[in-house]
């Protein structure tokens, strides 16, 4: 087998499995496992999988820019909106990210919340602007122009003074040995510090964002409180997460 053929098959395989051994690659393959690491490396550093210990897992496959992501699998974004919406109550102050699976959330929120909603999203902000019941405080800092959010010294110091009782995290990967990971180092920064204050972390990831890895890590799978995803919680492929004691929804 020449090598374009083995890269193929091991792209095709992670695209399905999520996820690759060494040894179950090199018995596949009918190569070495040093052959096979070498085949990682190269696929790695080409932004086609992310090469781990003993293996490769998948990368997500969200787009990076906020415009190609505000439309991009609309329909599960709004399950998972709707099923968010059942976890907050009047009184509240709410963390939300600049994700667009927490803008989803703002755009359905009932006109008779009472409740404080802390942001960095410019998008966020703007829906909410009419909102008759929804107090927003916008954390200003320096643009991020791919996200349309703010990042910097000053948004995290901001963070670190509040206790907020929610924070709406919106995911870009996920998995149970990485932790939760991202795609920006600033956004990375500020979603970290939101996780440090929050009381209750409630992180928002498409089925497909399960099993990725990205190279800049958040925080631990420990530190997650709830998932709400777009599929039934009962679904063979939560299991992991569901036995690591988080809720689901």
């Amino acid at each position: 087998m020449i090598k374009e053929e083995r890269l193929q098959l091991i792209i095709e395989h992670i695209r399905k499995e999520r996820k690759v051994l060494l040894g179950d690659l090199s018995t596949l393959l009918g190569v070495s496992e040093d052959t096979v690491r070498r085949d990682i490396k190269e696929l790695s550093d080409q932004g086609l999988l992310k090469a781990v210990r003993g293996g490769a897992i998948s990368r997500s496959p969200t787009p990076r820019h906020f415009r190609e992501r505000e439309h991009y699998d609309v329909s599960h974004k709004g399950i998972i909106a709707e099923k968010a919406l059942k976890l907050i109550k009047n009184g509240q102050v709410v963390l939300f990210d600049s994700g667009t699976s927490v803008l989803a959330i703002a755009t359905l929120l009932p006109r008779d919340l009472q409740i404080t909603v802390i942001t960095n999203s410019f998008p966020v902000a703007s829906v909410l602007e009419d909102h008759p019941c929804v107090e927003v405080i916008f954390l200003g800092g320096r643009l991020n122009k791919s996200s349309f959010s703010t990042s910097g010294f000053e948004v995290i110091q901001t963070i670190r003074g509040i206790r907020p009782d929610i924070c709406f995290l919106g995911i870009c990967s996920i998995d149970m040995i990485s932790g939760v990971t991202g795609v920006s180092y600033e956004d990375c920064q500020v979603k970290k510090a939101m996780v440090e204050t929050s009381k209750h972390i409630i992180a928002l990831a498409t089925v497909e964002k399960l099993g990725t890895t990205e190279p800049y890590y958040i925080t631990s799978i420990s530190d997650i409180d709830t998932i709400i995803t777009d599929i039934d919680p009962d679904d063979e492929s939560l299991k992991a997460y569901k036995d690591a004691g988080i809720n689901l929804e």
